[in-house]
């Protein structure tokens, strides 16, 4: 690692306005490998976000992706609307402004969402799991032929990615570095979204995405040069500045579980950019099959079993060791005109949920 990069990893606990760097590439060497992986470790355990570097993916696949999610966003109502993501069950198209909801409120983006291209789960069985619903194919804009192979490679690319990483950071916690292969093992339900947040007035809400956890086991996300990412820290929420062709990296909830809390899944939002500014972002989340039933407790050495402080669980959205029930609790909280045609049951229980805390739920007011 640069001197700089260092500097910046040595700040973050003054509340610096930059993230740790990792250089993913540092695996390439041998005589790297053992301080590289004690740093990931200190600096996912103390922070949960840092900048990835080294990873691997072309600069043109970048710069193509991007152009893409610009053109996406720029196709006409009726285009968006063909492809929406209340037509399936499966949470995967286009969202409107406001459409999909953090902590009840509406986020103030656009966005397409994508998963590996699968064909749907389908069952006579009154038994099968309703979170099988959660596979299945993709909705794509017929106006844009190439974004389904980019879309596609991309998925590919940012996982192997992920698995690299994750491999890593077993490694850093004195496990073997495929011990959590059976999670991430196929039918994948890894996802992706392209993101675009147009800028807001001032005085008006500035949700450009709610305060969060991130539900999977690592999110990967790639920045344009328009700020507004914020994680919180000990005295309050810091920026997270875009850095060129570098992923922001996140722990999720999945591997805070299998860790016990040693590894934390941190609180992040995204505030609007100004009036007449636009924000573009693509998001992956590596997550859990869900064919793998329920995440491990991985057994920690006792030095870092006693830092691990357990799981932290929001009463208002409980966190699930299962991984079926916990990924479809999170959809179905956030796009509630998706749960309320296609999972009418499970809508009635969140709309019950709200109403007892005062806080009236309807669909169709997003």
């Amino acid at each position: 690692m640069s001197a700089s990069a260092l500097a910046i990893a040595e700040t973050l606990d003054d509340e610096s306005t930059a993230l740790p760097v990792i250089d993913l590439s540092e695996l390439d060497a041998p005589e790297n490998r053992a301080e590289f992986h004690q740093r990931l470790a200190r600096i996912a355990c103390d922070t949960g976000f840092f900048y990835l570097e080294g990873h691997g993916i072309d600069v043109a696949q970048i710069r193509e992706l991007e152009r893409l999610t610009r053109e996406t966003f720029k196709l006409s109502a009726e285009a968006k609307d063909r492809i929406a993501i209340r037509n399936t069950p499966h949470f995967r198209g286009y969202t409107g402004v406001g459409g999909e909801i953090t902590r009840l409120k509406p986020d103030l983006r656009e966005q397409l969402d994508f998963g590996e291209e699968l064909p749907a789960v389908t069952s006579t069985d009154p038994n099968h799991p309703i979170w099988w619903s959660l596979q299945g194919p993709n909705q794509w804009p017929v106006e844009l032929p190439e974004l389904k192979p980019a879309v596609l490679d991309w998925l590919d690319k940012t996982r192997a990615v992920a698995e690299r990483l994750l491999s890593a950071f077993l490694v850093a916690l004195g496990q073997e570095p495929d011990a959590l292969d059976e999670l991430i093992g196929t039918p994948r339900n890894h996802r992706l979204k392209i993101i675009h947040y147009p800028g807001q007035p001032q005085g008006q809400s500035d949700q450009g995405v709610g305060a969060h956890k991130d539900g999977g086991l690592l999110t990967l996300l790639l920045q344009d040069d328009v700020g507004g990412l914020q994680v919180l820290g000990q005295n309050g929420w810091i920026d997270v500045p875009p850095r060129k062709n570098a992923f922001v990296i996140n722990i999720g909830e999945m591997l805070e579980l299998a860790t016990n809390g040693y590894l934390r899944a941190n609180v992040h939002r995204v505030v609007s950019p100004s009036n007449g500014a636009d924000r573009y972002s693509i998001a992956y989340f590596f997550t859990p099959s869900l064919n793998a039933q329920e995440v491990p407790l991985l057994a920690l050495s006792d030095e870092l079993a006693n830092q691990a402080t357990g799981p932290e669980s929001d009463p208002d959205n409980p966190l699930f060791r299962h991984i079926g029930t916990n990924a479809l609790k999170g959809r179905i909280r956030s796009h509630l005109d998706v749960a309320e045609r296609f999972y009418p049951e499970q809508f009635a229980q969140l709309k019950a949920q709200a109403a007892a805390h005062g806080r009236p739920l309807q669909a169709s007011t997003y």
